[in-house]
């Protein structure tokens, strides 16, 4: 008698849960891409843990309080790790809406992505969106960032400042050395008249060079 209770119990869950089935979602895990070589097998256990992660989700759902691991069912169940799953009533034969089990999925998705080391892009509910994780508080204040930028800002402010004076009066030391120079050059232009070499009006001193003086300019004495 119990083998045969058994039996339809099987049957039943067989039709309730199957590829494409009312209600029913797939699942996909990629473990050996997550975890690489601390990948662990995916086995009977581990299908325990996802049932008992599905049955605490429904439990948080408005009248869905007495949900039990044996009311989620696995079927399809590949080496590559991918399978389908139902929830069914505590009840009746059948399946829960599809609505509430989504639902319930969404708003436990991290618990249980945590519960297996994997994450939306490693552990996929092929007909559930994957929620965006809660923003994470930033390991520095907000207001010691903007502080920062501030105080950057300042001092390449003032380094321009420095330079700017630093190369302002460096031009202005150098115009006076030009000038000088020119001067210099004046002083030092030679002249040829009449074929004799000589020196134009010295112009800091004053003094008329001999070459350009006539003869009685010589003698006679101002």
């Amino acid at each position: 008698m119990l083998w045969l209770l058994f039996f339809l119990v099987t049957a039943i869950h067989a039709e309730l849960c199957q590829p494409g089935a009312e209600n029913a979602f797939k699942v996909r895990l990629s473990i050996r891409t997550a975890l690489g070589d601390k990948a662990y097998a995916w086995d009977t256990n581990e299908e325990y843990l996802f049932k008992a992660m599905v049955a605490f989700s429904m439990r948080k759902v408005p009248n869905r309080e007495a949900t039990e691991i044996s009311h989620v069912l696995l079927c399809n169940v590949t080496q590559r790790v991918s399978f389908w799953f139902v929830v069914t009533d505590p009840s009746k034969n059948h399946t829960l809406p599809a609505v509430e089990v989504q639902s319930a999925i969404r708003t436990n998705k991290n618990r249980i992505n945590n519960a297996f080391f994997l994450n939306d892009q490693t552990l996929e509910f092929l007909k559930i969106p994957s929620t965006l994780a809660p923003p994470m508080d930033p390991s520095v204040p907000i207001w010691i960032i903007i502080f920062g930028v501030i105080f950057c800002i300042v001092i390449v402010a003032i380094t321009l400042l420095i330079l700017s004076g630093i190369w302002q009066r460096r031009r202005k030391n150098k115009e006076p050395s030009e000038v000088d120079d020119a001067e210099d050059k004046c002083e030092n232009m030679i002249t040829i008249e009449n074929g004799i070499p000589s020196d134009p009006l010295d112009m800091k001193g004053g003094h008329i060079n001999d070459a350009f003086m006539t003869e009685d300019e010589r003698l006679t004495p101002l």
